[in-house]
C-alpha cells in the first residue's frame, strides 16, 4: 500500500486475499495517529489480517481506504457488561424476539442507512457492505437482530475471531431494540469464553452498556495474548443459528 496514493475506496489493482491469506500492516504502536495505513482492498484476507493486528477500515465515501487503530480503544469485558434494571425487564418480558444471523444483510444495510446525530453520511459504504456480507458467508461475521411483530426493529453486527468479538455497528427502529440485540449477543459470546468485545471508539451508548477506554498499547497486548490461544470460530457457526 502506497501512502502517497489517494485513490477513493478500495484499490481494484490491489491483490485479492482469500480468508487463508494474510497481510502485515505497520505496527499500530509505531504510529503517532489513528490512521496506520492507506489503500489496499476489503478482501477477506485483508479484513481478517487487520482485525488480528488491532486495525480496522474506517473511511467515508469518496475518501481513500483508511486503516485505523485508535488510541485509546473502547472495550467491554465480561465483568463490566452492564444491564440496567429497565433492560432486564425488557429482556425478561421478551419484548423483542432476538435472533442471530437470520438477516445479516438487513442489519448492516440498516446500520448504513440509519440517521445518526452529528454525522453527515455513513462510513458503511456499498463496498463495506459487500465485504462484510462476504465475511458473514465465510462464517466470520455475525449479526444479532431484534424483531417486533415479525419486523426487524434493531440489531448489531461484528466479527468473531478466536475469543474476541469486534463490534462494528448497531441500529434501532424501535426504542431499546439495539440494546436488546447487543446484550443478548454479549451474554451469548461471554458464556462461550469471549475475553472482551472491541467497540473501537467511545460512544455514550456503548458506555451505558459497560464499555470503557484502555490505551492502544494495552489493547494490542491484550489482543495478541488472546489470539495466541487460537481456535477456529467457524467451528461454532451452527451455534449462532
Amino acid at each position: 500500500m502506497n501512502p502517497k496514493r489517494r485513490r477513493a475506496g478500495p484499490d481494484p489493482d490491489f491483490p485479492y486475499l482469500s480468508e487463508r491469506d494474510r497481510f502485515s500492516f505497520p505496527l499500530p504502536e509505531n504510529s503517532r495517529g489513528d490512521v496506520i495505513a492507506i489503500g489496499g482492498n476489503l478482501s477477506p484476507g485483508m479484513l481478517l489480517s487487520a482485525y488480528e493486528q488491532g486495525v480496522f477500515p474506517w473511511y467515508n465515501e469518496g475518501d481513500p481506504l483508511l486503516w485505523q487503530s485508535p488510541d485509546p480503544r473502547f472495550v467491554i469485558f465480561p465483568e463490566s457488561l452492564r444491564v440496567s434494571e429497565s433492560m432486564r425487564k425488557v429482556l425478561k418480558k421478551k419484548q423483542f424476539d432476538v435472533r442471530f444471523d437470520r438477516d445479516f444483510a438487513g442489519v448492516i444495510k440498516n446500520c448504513a442507512s440509519v440517521c445518526r446525530p452529528g454525522q453527515d453520511g455513513t462510513w458503511i459504504t456499498a463496498d463495506m457492505i459487500d465485504a462484510y456480507i462476504k465475511l458473514h458467508e465465510l462464517g466470520f461475521a455475525h449479526s444479532a437482530e431484534s424483531y417486533a411483530d415479525g419486523e426487524l426493529a434493531g440489531g448489531c453486527y461484528g466479527i468473531w475471531l478466536d475469543n474476541v468479538f469486534f463490534g462494528e455497528s448497531m441500529f434501532a427502529r424501535v426504542s431499546n431494540a439495539s440494546k436488546a440485540a447487543f446484550l443478548t449477543l454479549a451474554q451469548f459470546i461471554f458464556e462461550r469464553g469471549a475475553a472482551f468485545i472491541d467497540s473501537q471508539t467511545h460512544t455514550k451508548h456503548v458506555e451505558s452498556l459497560g464499555g470503557r477506554e484502555i490505551s492502544r498499547g494495552d489493547y494490542l497486548s491484550l489482543l495478541r495474548a488472546t489470539l495466541a490461544q487460537s481456535r477456529d470460530p467457524r467451528a461454532e457457526r451452527g451455534a449462532w443459528a
